[in-house]
């Protein structure tokens, strides 16, 4: 398997730049079983399920995680919160990466970012003055759209409703788990009177999920760990459904490795608590409780495209994506959805 099999070709203007309205986003739906393709809408979602599914959702909550900065000599520079490292300071992407020195102050919208440890190749670990607290955040912070989502003039406030699940509770998200884009109040409820259950976890999704795999073998690539969290309640509900034989259904791949990954370390049970989910699925991977996957359509060559190629199949996943290209579908974040199952 080379990292080219997962190639594809998208016209640019497929790129979604704008997210539909809520509940309204068109759907591919892959039966793994046949290979069927056939195309509906995200609010059939309820009737495409079954009675006593369990629906596995995402509840983290995006923060304003691009923080831009100028340099004392002059010139911008651009910190991607990835994570906490103490009370003040945080591990960064920063660019340009190599302009930074340790102990020069960077200057904010509100106070500063003092580089004090280079991490890694673009990565640092800056003191931020003051402390990234809620309101400091809102207040040098912006929405962390995907570089493929162009604004010119930077994210908008409609930008950063959208770019939120309406069940986002918790967590230091920087990009949103897409899938979960699609839903409204009323869908969620037309779940349970669909008589499907719902469970919650919460994994924050770091700037890893857009690193391409640059290595010609995939399994050369080193996926970057994220944090997640499963709450009691949780991992019973997951654990009866395990038990009684009924299917769980992924909302996105940041819910599927969550629960993959929870799965593994419990040896075939989920445990609660906290975890770092280091697990890299490509196929050949055999899932342990995942049963389908809404998702939406990933980037070529990317661990995503991966994922849900070890689920329901290189081909068959590439062959409904060319039918998403014919037929003029959303791609990527703000794009539209497939269901796999």
């Amino acid at each position: 398997m080379r990292t080219s099999d997962f190639d594809y070709h998208l016209p640019p203007e497929l790129i979604a730049q704008a997210a539909r309205l809520r509940g309204t986003s068109r759907l591919v739906v892959l039966r793994r079983d046949s290979g069927q393709v056939s195309l509906d809408r995200v609010s059939s979602l309820p009737a495409l399920l079954r009675p006593g599914d369990l629906l596995l959702l995402n509840d983290v909550k995006v923060i304003p995680a691009r923080i831009r900065a100028r340099r004392p000599g002059g010139g911008d520079a651009e910190l991607l919160l990835v994570r906490p490292l103490g009370a003040s300071d945080w591990e960064v992407m920063a660019r340009p990466a190599k302009r930074l020195r340790v102990g020069v102050e960077l200057a904010l919208a509100r106070g500063g970012a003092i580089p004090r440890e280079r991490l890694g190749e673009g990565t640092w670990r800056v003191e931020f003055v003051p402390a990234l607290d809620e309101a400091a955040l809102a207040a040098v912070g912006e929405v962390p759209l995907p570089p493929y989502i162009r604004r010119p003039d930077g994210p908008s406030e409609a930008d950063r409703e959208r770019y939120q699940t309406v069940y986002a509770k918790k967590g230091r998200a920087v990009a949103a788990p897409t899938a979960g884009l699609h839903f409204t109040p009323e869908l969620l409820e037309a779940f349970g009177d669909r008589g499907v259950e719902i469970a919650r976890l919460t994994l924050h999704v770091g700037p890893g999920t857009f690193k391409p795999v640059q290595a010609d073998d995939p399994a050369e690539h080193r996926l970057d760990p994220e944090d997640y969290e499963v709450t009691e309640a949780t991992a019973r509900a997951l654990n009866r459904a395990q038990a009684a034989g009924r299917r769980i259904v992924c909302v996105g791949t940041t819910a599927c490795r969550a629960l993959e990954h929870a799965l593994a370390s419990g040896r075939g049970r989920v445990l609660p608590g906290a975890a770092r989910a280091d697990l890299f699925i490509r196929p050949g991977y055999r899932f342990r409780g995942t049963g389908a996957l809404l998702t939406n359509f990933h980037l070529p060559r990317s661990t995503l495209l991966m994922l849900v190629s070890a689920l329901a199949g290189r081909e068959r996943v590439l062959a409904a994506y060319s039918i998403a290209v014919r037929e003029r579908f959303g791609f990527y974040s703000f794009g539209d959805a497939m269901l796999i199952l």
